[in-house]
C-alpha cells in the first residue's frame, strides 16, 4: 500500500508539473497556434499532394492531368505520413496553449493516430469496383462533373487524363488481384451489375462511333466555352477520340475480361465474416462507421427497438387515414397503390424535379427560424445521369467546390419511377438537400477558422446522422402537412432502423441475402428493387448504413441534454452552430462541443 501511494504521489507530481505554470498570455496562445496551424496545414498539403483526384475535387488544377497512384505501396506511404504527422502534432504543440480551433484540430489527431492501424491492418478489406460506386464510374464522374475547362491546357489535361486511363485501370485490377489473394472478392452476383456498367460506357466505342461517347460530347460542349477557332477545336476532338479508341475503351475492356474471368471464382457469401479474421474486421468497421464503441449485438438489439417503436406511429397514421386492414396489408398499400408512383415518362421524370424544387424552396422559407449558419453554396437539383442510373442509388448528395466554380448537386434517380414513392420525396429531400447535406458538409468546407483537413474529413454517424435528424426535424419545422408524406417520413427512418438489424444479420449473424430482403419487405413500404438494392449495398459497404441511425440517436441525446440544462436560456440555433461550426467530428468530439455550449449558455 506505501509503494503505491508513493507511486501515485510520483504520477501526481509528474502530472502537475507537466502543466504550464501559469495561464498562457494572448501573446503566447497566439504564437503557439500559429506554430499549430503551420503543422495542420502542411498536413493538409502533403495529403493533397498524394492525391490529383482531390485535387481536382476542390478545383487546383496542379496534377490536372494524372489519377490518383493505387499501388499498394502507396497507401502504406500514406499512413506512414499520417504517423508523421501525428507524432509531430505531439512532441511539438503545447496544448494547453492553443486557441479554440487549433486545440480542436489537436484532439482530432488524436483520434485520427488511433485510427490508423486499424485503417492499414484492413486497407484491402474493401470492394475498389462494386454496384454502388467504384472507379468504373468514377473516372466519368469525375470528368464530366469535376474537370472543368478553362484553356487550352485544361483541355489537353482532360486529354491526358483519358490517355492515362489504361495505366490507372493496370493498377485496379492489380489492386483487386491482391484482394482476392487475400479472400476478399465481390459476392458472385454483383459481378453482372458492374460488367453491365463498364460495357455501356463503351458501347458506343465498340459501334465504331466514339463521338457518340458521352465524354466526347462533354468535352465538345466544354470546349464551346473557349475562345478557339475552329480548326484547333477539331484537332483537339481529333485527339480525345484517338485517347477513346486506344486508352479509355482498352481500358475497360481489359477491366471487363479480368472481372468475368473473376466472376468464374466467386462465392455467393454475401457477409464480411468470409474474409480473414472477418469477425474482427466487422467490430472494427462499426466502431469507425459510429466513431465509438458499439458492438453487433448492440447494433442488432437496437435496430429490432426502433423498429418497433417507428412501426406504433406509422400505425397511428394508419388509422389516422381510416385504412381498413392490419399493418401488413396498409404496407402492401403504400408499397403498391397507383396514386403514390408514377409511370416512367420524361413527363414525369420533368414533374418530379419540379416538386423536388418546390419543396427546396419552401424549406428554404422556413430556414432563419431554424438556423444562424447557412451555407453560402448554391444547390442544383439533378437527375442521375443515364450511363449509371441502372446502378446507382436511389438519391445522393455532391459537395460544391471549394472555389465556387460548381455548385452542391442534390441527384434523384429517375431511371425507374414504378421504385420513388411520391410521399417519401420531402423527407429524402431534407436530408440530401436542406437542411441536410447541403447545410452540414458545405459548411463544413466553407468555415474559416478550422484547419482545412478538417473541412473534408468524413465521419459518416456525424454526416449522415445530421440528414437523418433533419428529415426529423422538417416535421418540426411545419413540414409534412399531408398524413402520407409524414408516414414517408417514418418509413425512411424505419428504413434505417431496419438497416441496423439487417447489416448485423449479414455480417454478423451470417444471413442469406433472400433473408434480408424478406426482413426488408415485411417491415416496410419499400419496393422489392429499393430493398434489394439495399441488402447488395450492405454488402459491398459493410457498417456504413448502421451509422445513420447511431448518429441521429446521438444528436437527438445532445439536443435533449442542451434543452434539459438550460431551460429558458435553449435556442435551437445555437444548438445547431455548435454541431455544425466546428466540421463533421466524430461524435465524441461533438458531445464535448455540445457540453462546451452548454456551460458557455449557463454563464450567459
Amino acid at each position: 500500500m506505501q509503494k503505491y501511494f508513493i507511486s501515485l504521489l510520483i504520477l501526481v507530481s509528474l502530472l502537475f508539473s507537466c502543466q504550464p505554470k501559469q495561464t498562457p498570455t494572448a501573446e503566447e496562445i497566439a504564437e503557439e497556434s500559429a506554430k499549430a496551424n503551420r503543422i495542420y496545414q502542411a498536413y493538409f498539403d502533403e495529403m493533397l499532394s498524394m492525391s490529383p483526384e482531390f485535387q481536382t475535387w476542390l478545383g487546383i488544377k496542379s496534377d490536372y492531368d494524372k489519377w490518383d497512384d493505387l499501388s499498394d505501396e502507396h497507401s502504406l506511404q500514406y499512413y506512414a505520413m499520417q504517423e508523421k504527422y501525428c507524432q509531430m502534432v505531439k512532441d511539438s504543440l503545447r496544448p494547453a496553449y492553443l486557441n479554440e480551433f487549433a486545440k480542436l484540430a489537436y484532439d482530432n489527431f488524436a483520434i485520427i493516430e488511433k485510427g490508423i492501424e486499424g485503417d492499414r491492418k484492413y486497407r484491402l478489406y474493401n470492394y475498389p469496383v462494386n454496384q454502388m460506386f467504384g472507379l468504373h464510374t468514377s473516372v466519368v464522374s469525375t470528368m464530366m462533373s469535376q474537370h472543368v475547362i478553362d484553356s487550352i491546357s485544361d483541355a489537353k489535361a482532360y486529354i491526358s487524363r483519358i490517355e492515362a486511363l489504361d495505366a490507372y485501370f493496370d493498377q485496379l485490377i492489380a489492386g483487386l488481384k491482391m484482394r482476392e489473394d487475400s479472400g476478399i472478392v465481390l459476392p458472385k452476383h454483383l459481378f453482372p451489375k458492374v460488367i453491365e456498367t463498364s460495357q455501356n460506357l463503351i458501347s458506343s466505342i465498340q459501334a465504331n462511333d466514339a463521338k457518340e461517347h458521352i465524354l466526347y460530347n462533354d468535352f465538345k460542349t466544354k470546349l464551346e466555352k473557349l475562345e478557339l477557332g475552329d480548326e484547333e477545336k477539331e484537332s483537339l476532338l481529333d485527339y480525345l477520340h484517338t485517347a477513346l479508341l486506344k486508352s479509355f475503351s482498352p481500358a475497360y475492356n481489359k477491366l471487363i475480361t479480368f472481372l468475368k474471368d473473376q466472376e468464374t471464382r466467386a462465392n455467393s457469401t454475401e457477409g464480411v465474416y468470409k474474409f480473414p479474421d472477418g469477425e474482427a474486421y466487422y467490430n472494427y468497421a462499426l466502431c469507425y462507421r459510429n466513431t465509438m464503441p458499439i458492438t453487433p449485438d448492440e447494433i442488432y438489439d437496437l435496430g429490432v427497438k426502433e423498429v418497433d417503436r417507428i412501426q406504433s406511429e406509422m400505425k397511428e397514421i394508419m388509422r389516422r387515414v381510416e385504412f381498413e386492414g392490419d399493418f401488413q396489408q396498409f404496407l402492401t398499400f403504400m408499397r403498391e397503390d397507383k396514386q403514390f408512383y408514377l409511370e416512367t415518362t420524361d413527363e414525369n421524370k420533368a414533374m418530379i424535379l419540379d416538386s423536388i424544387n418546390l419543396i427546396v424552396d419552401n424549406m428554404w422559407a422556413k430556414i432563419d427560424d431554424y438556423f444562424n449558419i447557412k451555407p453560402k453554396a448554391s444547390l442544383e437539383v439533378k437527375a442521375v445521369e443515364p450511363y449509371r442510373e441502372k446502378a446507382a442509388g436511389f438519391a445522393f448528395y455532391e459537395s460544391p467546390a471549394e472555389d465556387g466554380s460548381r455548385p452542391g448537386y442534390y441527384y434523384i434517380n429517375l431511371y425507374d419511377l414504378s421504385a420513388v414513392a411520391t410521399y417519401e420525396l420531402e423527407a429524402l429531400t431534407y436530408h440530401e438537400a436542406i437542411p441536410g447535406h447541403h447545410f452540414n458538409i458545405t459548411i463544413a468546407q466553407e468555415l474559416e477558422n478550422i484547419p482545412q483537413f478538417m473541412k473534408y474529413q468524413t465521419n459518416t454517424a456525424h454526416v449522415e446522422g445530421w440528414g437523418l435528424y433533419c428529415e426529423y426535424l422538417a416535421k418540426e419545422m411545419g413540414a409534412y402537412s399531408d398524413p402520407y408524406s409524414d408516414f414517408g417520413r417514418l418509413n425512411m427512418e424505419l428504413f434505417r432502423a431496419v438497416r441496423l438489424v439487417v447489416d448485423a444479420g449479414i455480417h454478423y449473424k451470417k444471413w442469406g441475402r433472400q433473408e434480408a430482403i424478406d426482413y426488408y419487405m415485411n417491415n416496410t413500404s419499400s419496393s422489392l428493387r429499393r430493398c434489394t438494392q439495399m441488402v447488395d449495398r450492405h454488402m459491398v459497404m459493410p457498417a456504413q448504413a448502421t451509422a445513420y441511425k447511431v448518429g441521429m440517436i446521438k444528436l437527438l441525446e445532445f439536443r435533449a441534454k442542451a434543452q434539459k440544462a438550460l431551460g429558458d436560456k435553449y435556442n435551437i440555433k445555437d444548438f445547431h452552430d455548435a454541431v455544425l461550426k466546428y466540421g463533421l467530428l466524430p461524435m465524441e468530439m461533438v458531445e464535448a462541443l455540445v457540453d462546451e455550449y452548454i456551460l458557455q449558455q449557463k454563464d450567459v
